[in-house]
């Protein structure tokens, strides 16, 4: 009975202990997230700092080229007078309007910054997903078949188009199915994510945005699937060369349960952190996109802000970019670490 209890005890034992700090799993976890918390910081001091080294009268750089009340230059003149820590603290208490409103928009940059994030998501978002699936298929099948007709074609392809500028590959699409070539007019609108005067909350105006973003969401994802297929198929070869893939195919397994049940899932763990990596630079928007197709996201705004210079609206955008890039980062690692022990050993 002794025995019995002690075998029968010993996994529960385990089990109680499974997430506990010894748990290589939580330690993993908890490392990857203080250290993406400690970047964050490093991020907000040096986002506090970078605007502040700037040569010149910050007050002339705000209001170049723009109508300013003195009233208002006064108050700028008086926060920008108080001692540097006391400007840090106010800050850190809210960094995305701790430093006044935009100068350009006369109006709190979160006010200006939270109406251009739809656009940006809907449009990279889109386009992400959609090249991560198909980029992700054509690589598996590329790599699956080394050398074969179509590894050879479908690889001559995506190098191509992962060399070529997706401003100018817009600039392509945009003349020949917009505006039309000879007797081919154009099919699709120009720019915009919608036609004025419709509501988009109506079922119509749902299919208005959808055909509007067919030709930028096209040209995005067409760059960016070239990248996702090259980095599946050099992973998925180099997974076709394990000891484990030469295993399972010596006991017999059908090459398609090969393929899928052991060197694929593997060789989506380099492919998953691109794709994290990317999402994280969703939230920055395609500047050259949303200029090319006039699209009023984070990119167009960001182009703005610099021309400006705004300022503030460009410290806000910086922090929201980098801290979409931080906690991408995180996701990746952490899903990272869940699926190959290795990684938390």
């Amino acid at each position: 009975m002794a025995i019995l209890h002690e075998v029968g005890t010993a996994p529960r034992s385990r089990r109680s202990g499974s997430w506990g700090p010894s748990n290589p799993t939580v330690r993993y976890g908890l490392g990857r997230t203080l250290s993406a918390f400690g970047t964050f910081l490093f991020v907000l001091v040096f986002n506090f700092f970078l605007f502040r080294v700037m040569p010149g009268d910050p007050i002339a750089l705000y209001t170049r080229g723009r109508n300013v009340d003195p009233e208002q230059i006064a108050k700028l003149r008086a926060a920008l007078n108080k001692p540097l820590g006391e400007q840090f603290l106010a800050y850190l208490a809210n960094p995305f309007t701790g430093n006044g409103p935009s100068v350009k928009y006369s109006a709190p940059v979160w006010d200006v910054i939270l109406p251009r994030v739809w656009p940006t998501l809907l449009l990279v978002g889109t386009a992400t997903l959609l090249a991560t699936t198909i980029g992700v298929w054509l690589g598996i099948r590329a790599g699956w078949n080394r050398g074969g007709k179509f590894d050879r074609r479908a690889t001559s392809i995506t190098l191509f188009l992962y060399s070529m500028p997706e401003f100018w590959f817009g600039m392509i699409v945009l003349i020949v199915f917009a505006v039309g070539i000879g007797p081919f007019p154009g099919v699709f609108p120009i720019g915009g994510l919608s036609t004025p005067g419709v509501d988009s909350t109506s079922l119509l105006g749902v299919l208005d945005v959808a055909w509007h973003l067919v030709l930028p969401v096209t040209t995005l994802a067409v760059i960016y699937l070239a990248e996702y297929s090259l980095v599946m198929r050099a992973s998925l070869i180099e997974e076709t060369g394990q000891d484990y893939v030469r295993t399972a195919r010596a006991k017999g397994l059908m090459d398609k349960m090969v393929r899928r049940r052991h060197a694929v899932p593997n060789a989506l763990l380099p492919t998953m952190t691109l794709v994290f990596l990317n999402l994280g630079f969703v939230v920055g928007g395609a500047i050259t996109i949303e200029k090319v197709f006039s699209i009023n996201g984070l990119g167009s705004l960001t182009v703005d802000a610099l021309t400006g210079p705004d300022v503030p609206l460009l410290q806000a955008l910086f922090l929201l970019f980098s801290g979409a890039v931080i906690f991408a980062n995180l996701v990746a690692d952490l899903l990272y670490g869940y699926f190959d022990p290795r990684v938390r050993s």
